[in-house]
């Protein structure tokens, strides 16, 4: 699929101008710190410095790749040929500054500052084409790899940050592009603090360890989360992870096309409040994953957004008792018509190393 072909224009706009470097590396495949799209109803281009331009010519095939050279004249030359007046800018993504320097470098140019052509790209960047959802396989068996090798790293003395460079380094040694974002590993009473920083702190007999991290493959993301236990859990421990396990299974064997993600939340969280824990998950049970480790759809207490086919979501409840310890299990899955495929396949029963 030509996703720039694809891309409808609001109706008030005679063309885009695409500038952050996510969307435009979804348009044409290619990862640049630099460029920018301008996309007519006819057709598109990239205009791109010398730094990149070989690779444009040789990776970039739906659209004209033309290297800057002088930028003002080059836009304004294809705003003459396609006889465009406005342009339709990214409004999610797109900074006052920026479109202050567009506003006053091309006075004569009319920029449309609606919602309309950002939510038409994260529409599509939303529902995942085959491709996308076997680039997000891939980025998830090279995690999942690193998984496995990381419980026979683990083990009393070692360090939070230790942990997490191992992590690091297994999926970078798996094929990784680089890390989906800032690995977590935390232990001990550490785990209750869902996005707490790697420290210093040693693991001990009978703590939990958190992993929450992802690899990315051809610009697409994974997402995981285990907690493992070093010697036996207490009681208190294994009640825990068991309500979140089956807070989690719950939830997952109820996702399908067609439900909100409040629904979806609900499912988790009822089975949380009911063990009365409700207070101690304080975050939504999901969100999108693609080219951002975080995208739409969101299940939230609130979001009223309707699962579609293909979607990409996670299903990551957990319980946090501040000073003691902390359980978060994380897969995430694609959506389908009546239920949905489980793209993470490490196993969910408490490990005990």
């Amino acid at each position: 699929m030509d996703k720039l072909n694809e891309l409808k224009l609001p109706d008030n706009a005679d063309g885009a101008l695409i500038t952050s470097d996510i969307n435009r590396r979804y348009f044409t495949g290619m990862k640049s710190s630099a460029g920018m799209i301008l996309k007519f109803k006819e057709c598109s281009y990239l205009i791109i410095d010398f730094r990149y331009i070989e690779k444009a010519r040789n990776t970039v095939k739906n659209c004209t790749v033309i290297e800057q050279e002088n930028l003002s004249e080059q836009i304004r030359e294809l705003m003459k040929r396609h006889n465009a007046k406005s342009l339709a800018v990214e409004s999610m993504d797109m900074t006052v500054h920026r479109l202050h320097f567009f506003e006053e470098k091309f006075p004569e140019i009319e920029f449309i500052k609606s919602d309309e052509l950002s939510n038409n790209i994260y529409d599509m960047r939303t529902v995942k084409t085959p491709e996308e959802i076997s680039k997000i396989r891939k980025a998830q068996g090279i995690a999942e790899k690193a998984f496995i090798e990381i419980l026979d790293f683990i083990r009393e003395g070692v360090t939070e940050r230790e942990i997490a460079l191992k992590l690091d380094s297994c999926m970078m040694e798996n094929g990784a592009e680089s890390m989906s974002f800032e690995t977590i590993a935390l232990a001990g009473a550490n785990t209750s603090m869902p996005h707490g920083v790697p420290g210093s702190y040693k693991v001990k007999k009978g703590d939990f360890v958190l992993m929450d991290f992802g690899a990315v493959y051809d610009g697409y993301h994974s997402d995981m989360t285990r907690t493992v236990c070093v010697g036996e859990p207490s009681d208190k421990m294994k009640q825990v992870y068991n309500i979140v396990l089956d807070a989690q299974l719950t939830a997952l064997d109820r996702v399908k096309a067609g439900i909100t993600g409040k629904k979806m939340d609900s499912y988790a969280r009822d089975i949380i409040e009911a063990a009365g824990f409700g207070e101690c998950f304080g975050h939504s049970l999901g969100h999108g994953v693609g080219m951002e480790i975080h995208e739409f759809p969101t299940a939230s207490s609130k979001s009223e957004t309707i699962l579609k086919e293909n979607m990409v979501v996670t299903v990551e409840p957990g319980i946090y008792i501040p000073g003691e310890f902390g359980v978060r299990i994380e897969d995430f899955v694609v959506v389908t018509e009546n239920s949905h495929e489980n793209l993470t396949k490490c196993p969910k029963k408490l490990i005990i190393l």
